[in-house]
């Protein structure tokens, strides 16, 4: 899966679209012979929660699509410091029982906190990539690659620091 995944970041887009296309539909078969046996083993019950995963992010990345303004490119700087809060409620749920006061409040927080952000990376990450399609120009020295940018979203969380 990371092989394939590298092989179609490695190919030129604007040289060679047909590899790429390709490339990609040999990496979305092996991500899907990949999970496609999780099904079998967790049942009815990960088949719900996969739709359900499927819908969120389809109506999330569509809300991006169709927002009027670009107000989701203005949330790096919160989104960073959301990442930081989840990131040490997580750590801090580790140590620190959930019978407690401190583990019982941490746990909410990591896990509907980490639900809203990761959300809200969609949302962020879904239009940079609408934003960097308008912006590159035609005659750039580097090319926009689509391809490149849509596998980019799944790695927001090193996409807000670049």
């Amino acid at each position: 899966m990371i092989g394939a995944g590298m092989l179609v970041q490695s190919i030129s887009y604007d040289q060679s679209p047909g590899p790429k296309h390709l490339a990609w539909l040999l990496h979305s078969g092996v991500m899907g012979a990949v999970v496609a046996p999780l099904t079998i083993l967790g049942g009815p019950l990960l088949v719900r929660a996969a739709w359900y995963t499927a819908g969120v992010v389809g109506g999330l990345s569509t809300v991006a699509i169709c927002a009027p303004s670009e107000k989701f490119l203005n949330m790096g700087a919160p989104l960073g410091v959301g990442l930081g809060v989840v990131f040490v409620s997580s750590l801090g749920s580790v140590f620190l029982s959930p019978t407690t006061v401190a583990g019982a409040t941490l746990y909410p927080v990591a896990v509907y906190g980490g639900l809203v952000l990761f959300s809200m990376f969609l949302l962020y990450g879904t239009q940079k990539v609408i934003k960097r399609a308008e912006v590159v120009p035609v005659y750039a020295v580097q090319k926009y690659d689509p391809i490149n940018s849509m596998l980019g979203i799944y790695m927001d969380i090193l996409n807000i620091f670049m």
